[in-house]
């Protein structure tokens, strides 16, 4: 390898690595404005977060990988031009196709490992993600006791707080009523001035510390040594008291990951493979059996299968049913036929339900299928975009470059969410669907880099500024030899 390539590898790696960093840590706070509601205030351990954003990122990457590529092209190449250096190595007698040759078989390269991540490791991610992410949106809030309200956050218990410390902990005015479960246990309401919470060191319980308080308790009357059969009042006053409640069933559980496991965002090429070939052998089947599926509600007529008996049929109907019986039988007629095209109706309908949402489970798998290349390609057209237009406007640093970057992956985003929806709802083919924002920003990189490895001064705005200035003063020069011509006429 020459220290040209090495150089140019070098100008690349490390654009890449800040703005991949970059990225991904946008997306990763966008993330945490999405759902900071959900995870905010419900106990969660440090670990169950950072795993949840670890995931999160694996996820992200096949939007910030493209982006990257994109970005950093441009930066190194406006970078190069920017310094000169491009004019250095062109006149070294080396072309810029061959400059962009060591960068383009590092995108290549890059592009290679993105299939495989897509394929192995995204499926893998998307699973673990999405089950933490639905067992934390599940998962109650930890404020079980907030101010000034009563809580059932406890199975038999509801308290109320009337106000808080800052430190979370602290309770003021607490009253707790403890339901009866049976008869030997029996309810009592209790209310204490002051007290403290704090978990246990299993996460078991919660404990509440109460000071000065009353309680209050009936028991049913009666027995050996009691034959009043009213109710008895007990109350009795205490200093401390301190009370435990079972936090079993508020505690973070995780849910099995097999549940999530049939979605087609984790599954592989093979398992997408093999469940389209199963629908549509669903669907191809539901095709065959449709007609045997109506003729049980059609009673009174079937169709005929030899050509003798079609023309006997015709020849005894030929005038209609409604010639033959009674007004009575007619009448029965009517009803019937009736009751029969409901009963048609009503099974076309849901059989067609059936069709439509297996054809869309049918669609959206081969959306998914059909991402697992499309990440690699978008890599390789958006870098074949990105090198030469940096060569063409000659800046670096994270200024223009940006601006121009992200609209070129809107275009490729917007196109590609367009063409996804569209495959979805069966309007088009997945491969056209999925590929068409390839097949749009692919002659866009050919022409720039034809445009860049020939000087192109397409960015160059002085150049418009000419030609605008050029056809203004045509049109003005027009404008007046018209007004010139007609105060002519109007003297003549």
């Amino acid at each position: 390898m020459k220290k040209i390539h090495l150089l140019l590898l070098k100008s690349f790696i490390r654009p890449f690595i800040v703005t991949f960093v970059i990225v991904m840590f946008v997306l990763l706070m966008l993330f945490l404005w999405k759902y900071i509601d959900d995870l905010i205030g419900k106990g969660f351990e440090w670990y169950v977060i950072a795993e949840l954003m670890l995931y999160a990122s694996a996820t992200n990457v096949q939007m910030a990988l493209p982006l990257s590529v994109l970005l950093s092209s441009i930066m190194t190449y406006g970078s190069l031009g920017e310094n000169y250096e491009l004019v250095a190595i062109k006149s070294a007698g080396i072309s810029l196709t061959r400059a962009l040759y060591p960068m383009f078989v590092a995108v290549l390269v890059l592009s290679i490992g993105a299939f495989f991540f897509s394929d192995y490791m995204l499926p893998k991610a998307n699973l673990k993600y999405y089950s933490l992410l639905w067992d934390a949106r599940e998962q109650k809030s930890a404020n079980f006791l907030p101010e000034g309200v009563f809580s059932n956050s406890f199975p038999g218990y509801t308290i109320r707080v009337d106000k808080k410390d800052p430190d979370g902990q602290t309770l003021h005015g607490v009253t707790i009523y403890a339901k009866s479960v049976d008869f030997e246990t029996p309810g009592y309401l209790l209310k204490a001035k002051k007290g403290n919470m704090f978990r246990s060191n299993d996460n078991r319980f919660l404990m509440i510390n109460l000071e000065d308080g009353i309680r209050y308790e009936e028991k049913p009357g009666g027995g050996n040594f009691n034959p009043n059969p009213r109710q008895i009042l007990t109350r009795f006053r205490f200093k401390t008291a301190q009370y435990k409640l079972d936090l079993t069933g508020l505690a973070f559980k995780r849910t099995d990951e097999s549940g999530f496991s049939r979605a087609f965002q984790m599954m592989n090429r093979r398992l997408l493979k093999d469940t389209m070939n199963k629908i549509d052998h669903v669907i191809d089947s539901g095709r065959r059996v449709n007609y045997q599926l109506l003729t049980p509600y059609i009673k009174y007529f079937s169709m005929p299968r030899r050509k003798d008996m079609v023309d006997k049929t015709h020849a005894e109907y030929k005038h209609g049913v409604m010639d033959f019986g009674s007004n009575g039988q007619k009448l029965s007629y009517i009803t019937n036929a009736i009751s029969e095209a409901r009963s048609v109706q009503d099974e076309i309908k849901r059989r067609a339900n059936t069709y439509k949402e297996a054809s869309y489970s049918v669609h959206s798998a081969a959306v998914e299928y059909q991402k697992k290349f499309t990440l690699s390609a978008a890599c390789l057209v958006l870098f074949l975009i990105g090198a030469p237009l940096g060569a063409i406007i000659r800046k670096g640093g994270l200024g223009l470059p940006v601006v121009v970057s992200v609209v070129f992956f809107l275009i490729y985003h917007i196109i590609s969410t367009i063409g996804e929806k569209a495959v979805k709802a069966g309007d088009a083919s997945a491969f056209l669907g999925m590929w068409i924002a390839i097949m749009i920003l692919t002659p866009i990189g050919l022409f720039l880099s034809y445009k860049a490895a020939n000087d192109s001064v397409i960015f160059d705005a002085d150049i418009y500024k000419r030609v605008f200035n050029a056809v203004f003063g045509r049109i003005m020069s027009a404008f007046k030899r018209k007004v010139d011509l007609s105060g002519q006429a109007v003297e003549e």
